[in-house]
Order: C-alpha cells, then sequence, then structure tokens
C-alpha cells in the first residue's frame, strides 16, 4: 500500500487493516461506560428516585438489542463502520433513501461524543485548577461583607463573596452569542475541549491497532476505579436504602417534590429512558471495526458480547451507588445536573482525603479521554465505509500509511470543535445538543433493529457466523417502536424543539446523499458493495419482504407523532 490510498479511486472494498482480534475492539469500546458521565446528572435532576431504575431497564434493553447486531455484522466480514451499515444494507432494496439515513443518523448520533464529552472533561480540569470557592454563613468573609454592607441577607452576601473570589478564567470567555434556541461560547472550556481532542486525533491517526493499544491501558485505569466507586459505597455503609423509595417521578424536573404517575410523571420518565439510551447502548459501537479484526467470524460476537457484560456491569451499579449516597437532594444539586461536578461526587464517595480524591478526579478525566477515543473510532470508520459504499462524499474513503481514515477523522473533528463551542456554553445548549444528537441514535436504532428480521427473509440463504435465536430478533423488533416512543415523549423534555431538531437533522442526508450518487456516481452504486452478500446491484429488485418494511416505517412514524401528542410535561 502506498502511504496514502485512497480507497475509492482503487475501487476496492476496504483498505483498513486486519492487525486486531475481538479483545482490541473490546478494549475500543471499553470506554462506553463513561458515557454514564455525561448524564447520570441530567437523569437524576429529571426522574428523580426513579434514576436508578432508568438506567437498569435502558441497559438490559440495550443489551438485548445487541444479539441483533451481532448477527447482521456477522454478514459483511469486510466492511467497518458498524450496526448502521450493516443494517443500512437490508434496506437497501426498498428505498435508496432509507439505508444513507442509518448511517447518517448513526454517525451524527456518535460523532458529538468528542465534542460532549471534551466539554466535561474540560470543565473538570477547571474545577481542578480553578476551583469556585465554597463560602458559608459564618465565614469570615462573608460576615466581613455583611458588615460592610448592611441589611444584606446572608445567601446575598454568599453570592456577592463568591462571585468576588471566583478566578477570573472561568467567567472569561473571547466570544459569545445566542444561537436560536442555543448559545455558544469560545470559552476556557472551549480551549481546553480543543487541545483534548486534538491530543486524542493525534493518537487515532496511528491506526487502530495502535488505539487499541493506548486504550486498554487507559481502559484498565478507568475501569477499575469506576469499580471501586461503585462497590467501595457498600461497604462502607454509605448507601442510604430509603433512597430508593417511593419509586415516583418528580413532580417538575429539578425539583425534589415527589410527583405522580400522572401523564406529566410518566412524559419525565420516558424522557430519562430517551437519554439513557445514549449512554447505555453505544457498546454497539464494538462491531465497528469487522473488517479490522483477524477473524471476523468469531471475533464480531465475542467483541459486542463481552463489551455489554462490561456495560451491564457498569451502567447498574454506578447509578445505584451515586443515588443511595447522594440521594435525591444531592443528585438535584446544580454541580451534579450540569454534570460539572459529578467526578467530585464520585470521587467523595470512596474517601480517603485530597489525595484520593485529585486522582479519582484525574482518572475520571481520563474515562472521557477513553469514551472520546471510542467515539472519534467509531464515527470515523462510520463515514469512511459509508463513502465506500456510495452513501457519502467521495473524499471520505481515504485513509493513511497506518489505516486509519484520516479524512472522516478531520470531519470529525471540525464538526465538533464547532459542537463543542455550543456545548461549552452552558447546561441548556449541552442537553440540547445531546438530545439531538439522541434522536438520531434512535432513528438508527429503530432502522437496525428491523433489519435484522429484513436480512433473515431477503438474505436467509448467507451463512452467519452467529445467529441470534429468533425470539431475541424479535424482541429487538419490538424494542425499537418502543424507542420510538421514548424520542416521541421524552425529547421534550430535553428541549422544546429537540425533538423537531432530531428530525431536520436526519434529513440533511438527503442532499447529501444525492450529490454523492447522482452527481458523483451518476444514479449507480459501486460494484463492490455487495460483495459480501454475493449480490450485484440487479439483485436489489427482488424484495421478498414486500410490504412489511414499508409498513414498519409508517408504524414508526405514527408512534413518534402519537407519543409526542400524548405525552406532556
Amino acid at each position: 500500500m502506498s502511504a496514502l490510498t485512497d480507497t475509492y479511486a482503487e475501487g476496492t472494498a476496504g483498505q483498513l487493516h486486519r492487525t486486531i482480534d475481538w479483545r482490541g475492539a473490546f478494549w475500543v469500546a471499553s470506554g462506553v461506560p463513561a458515557l454514564v458521565l455525561f448524564s447520570i446528572g441530567g437523569i437524576a435532576g429529571t426522574t428523580g428516585k426513579l434514576a436508578f431504575l432508568i438506567w437498569t431497564l435502558s441497559m438490559i434493553m440495550g443489551f438485548i438489542q445487541s444479539f441483533t447486531y451481532a448477527e447482521i455484522a456477522g454478514l459483511f466480514p469486510n466492511k467497518s463502520g458498524g450496526a448502521s451499515v450493516y443494517g443500512a444494507t437490508a434496506w437497501l432494496r426498498y428505498s435508496k433513501l432509507i439505508a444513507p439515513l442509518s448511517v447518517w443518523c448513526n454517525w451524527f448520533a456518535w460523532s458529538p461524543v468528542l465534542s460532549l464529552g471534551c466539554s466535561i472533561a474540560a470543565a473538570y480540569i477547571l474545577n481542578s485548577l480553578a476551583p469556585v470557592p465554597i463560602f458559608a454563613e459564618n465565614s469570615p468573609e462573608v460576615l466581613a461583607y455583611i458588615g460592610a454592607h448592611a441589611g444584606t441577607s446572608a445567601a446575598d452576601a454568599i453570592t456577592a463573596v463568591t462571585a468576588a473570589a471566583t478566578p477570573a478564567i472561568r467567567n472569561w470567555t473571547l466570544y459569545s452569542h445566542v444561537l436560536g434556541p442555543v448559545s455558544f461560547s469560545l470559552n476556557a472550556t472551549f480551549f481546553i475541549g480543543s487541545i483534548l481532542m486534538l491530543i486524542i486525533f493525534a493518537i487515532q491517526h496511528r491506526g487502530i491497532l495502535g488505539t487499541a493499544s493506548v486504550q486498554k491501558y487507559i481502559g484498565l485505569l478507568v475501569i477499575i476505579p469506576m469499580l471501586i466507586v461503585g462497590v467501595v459505597p457498600f461497604f462502607t455503609g454509605q448507601i442510604n436504602y430509603d433512597n430508593f423509595s417511593p419509586l415516583v417521578p418528580l413532580a417538575a424536573a429539578y425539583a425534589p417534590e415527589p410527583g405522580t404517575w400522572n401523564i406529566a410523571g410518566w412524559t419525565l420518565a420516558l424522557g430519562g429512558m430517551f437519554i439513557a439510551a445514549w449512554s447505555t447502548y453505544g457498546f454497539e459501537t464494538a462491531v465497528c471495526y469487522t473488517s479490522e479484526f483477524k477473524t471476523p467470524g468469531t471475533d464480531t460476537f465475542k467483541a459486542i458480547f463481552y463489551s455489554g457484560l462490561l456495560c451491564m456491569l457498569l451502567f447498574i451499579l454506578v447509578p445505584f451507588t451515586f443515588q443511595g449516597v447522594l440521594g435525591l437532594n444531592g443528585m438535584l444539586a446544580t454541580p451534579i445536573v450540569d454534570g460539572s461536578g459529578v467526578a467530585d461526587a464520585l470521587a467523595g464517595m470512596v474517601g480517603g482525603g485530597k489525595l484520593i480524591h485529585a486522582l479519582l478526579v484525574m482518572l475520571m478525566i481520563l474515562a472521557l479521554v477513553l469514551c472520546i477515543m471510542t467515539a472519534m473510532a467509531g464515527s470515523s470508520r462510520t463515514l469512511y465505509q459509508g463513502s465506500v459504499d456510495g452513501w457519502l462524499p467521495r473524499y471520505l474513503s481515504h485513509v493513511n500509511e497506518h489505516g486509519a481514515p484520516t479524512r472522516a477523522m478531520w470531519t470529525d473533528l471540525c464538526f465538533n470543535l464547532i459542537v463543542l463551542a455550543i456545548a461549552s456554553a452552558d447546561a441548556t445548549s449541552f442537553f440540547f445538543i445531546l438530545a439531538v444528537s439522541n434522536c438520531g441514535y434512535i432513528i438508527f436504532n429503530f432502522l437496525n433493529l428491523n433489519s435484522g428480521w429484513i436480512h433473515r427473509i431477503d438474505n436467509g440463504h448467507i451463512d452467519r457466523p452467529w445467529k441470534a435465536p429468533t425470539w431475541l430478533l424479535a424482541t429487538g423488533a419490538i424494542f425499537a417502536f418502543v424507542n420510538a416512543m421514548f424520542m416521541g415523549a421524552g425529547a421534550k423534555v430535553w428541549n422544546p424543539m429537540a425533538l423537531w431538531a432530531g428530525l431536520i437533522t436526519a434529513a440533511l442526508i438527503i442532499p447529501v446523499f444525492c450529490f454523492r450518487h447522482y452527481i458523483q456516481d451518476g444514479g449507480k452504486f459501486p460494484d463492490h458493495m455487495l460483495d459480501d452478500l454475493g449480490m450485484n446491484s440487479a439483485d436489489l429488485a427482488i424484495r421478498k419482504a414486500g410490504i412489511l418494511p414499508y409498513a414498519t416505517l409508517m408504524a414508526g412514524v405514527i408512534v413518534v407523532l402519537i407519543a409526542n401528542w400524548f405525552f406532556v410535561l
């Protein structure tokens, strides 16, 4: 291979290097449990004492769904890019536009992990280097302020003293502006996050083998402390089991008053299930590297299965401990809800003094770096394979001498620098990005969970290295509609415009695909696209599933719209 290879120009199905086994993919995917740090505060703030149950149910759903992805991944030993690419091929017989929609939605669901993760990591770094001072009513500074400003209440005095003592860097910004439902800011968080993103890009530039090697060691440094944080409070007696009852939703988001299981309560609960899915389903990225496995027939299933077991453990254990120690009022504290204080809270559960606390906060930052690396590796390969298969612009199908899809990685990086400016502004903007991103993720999951049975009907004759039990495949298809309900009902919990912004973002694939397919390729797909299925373009006219895929799409749209209409805050 030459130093720089344009895979599309050479007409090959892929030029990524077969250098890892399932263990390598497991370590690359080991960043997924750190996604709990993105929304553990937000889910606690909107669902209250239901939070631990939300995480548990969501993780169980994600694990069951993964068996569908493990089966369809085995059909494509020569493709990278993950379940969205494998599932998209099932829809290709029925619509040229639905197939690229799956790839696109998966990409804009995963890609913002880079920017959101860097914004949280930057906030943790700022908290460590330039913390906001904490004052009480009897602090000398507060008493002195009250003495100098007669008639000032203690609360107002604390606010004034805190503002005066807060390091200037925390309020500094080069430029900020309001843009529709969100803000953006070129502040300290943005610049620290940008540096982190560039460092991660440099590591990924070495290819998947180098990435997996680095992540193995970071993964060990992260997984072990997360286990410690999850387990230690059980032995120290910090878990208060009263914090788990009564199991009712909040009366209103971010307020401690318990509510009832009315429509508003169900809406908040479904909003929690909606946003949790973005984290708990994420280990499906373990099958992004099929064309880089030495033996894809066996490595694919092992990668997603063992990654799922790791996530099952940590996504259930950490939120349970988090809630058991902090309680409702602790989870509703502002630094927890906006995410900036989650690392401090988790470190505080272990105790051990300032040194242990500082060490655990540093490990939480490493956890975020790990999941950012996971996201960049997976999302860039989705862009790469989408380009190789004729769905996304040609320039993305380029890899360097290490087998890294560098043009896709640069595209990811530039996109995320823009998103980082939004995520760095405030918690409202952060959760807007997260909710819009998750709309794409739910659409991807809906299409791909249904692609399992479509592949069974249309490509049932093709050997499957691993075949899911039919009942699991059927359960995944049912969960596709449950996820659609989560999106229709729950997106509005995070922002009134989130659902519609997500649908508009999903629709952006139409002009992108039309440019590639009709202008660059003259209306024809690359010959190699269907090689793994032993098909050619003429075979796409054979539609054994009949109208069922179309009926499924229509039913999914109806579920989203009815859920959005029925469930209100």
